[in-house]
């Protein structure tokens, strides 16, 4: 193997190793993006409004006999 095979390797091992490094860093901002938006949503709901003509032993338990 000659001189320019050997630094042609070491150029493109680097060059890989600089194309993960951004991937990486671009699946970092969108799992970022995506957990600020699931926030968002999350954070958009409406409280749940309570229902004041119930008794209020209603809907605290679950009947898993049924």
């Amino acid at each position: 193997m000659d001189v320019s095979g050997i630094a042609r390797l070491a150029s493109s091992i680097a060059d890989t190793g600089i194309k993960q490094d951004v991937a990486l860093a671009v699946q970092k901002k969108a799992q970022d993006v995506q957990a600020s938006s699931a926030q968002a949503l999350i954070e958009a709901i409406p409280p749940v409004p309570k229902a004041s003509n119930l008794p209020s032993n209603l809907g605290n338990n679950i009947n898993t006999t049924a």
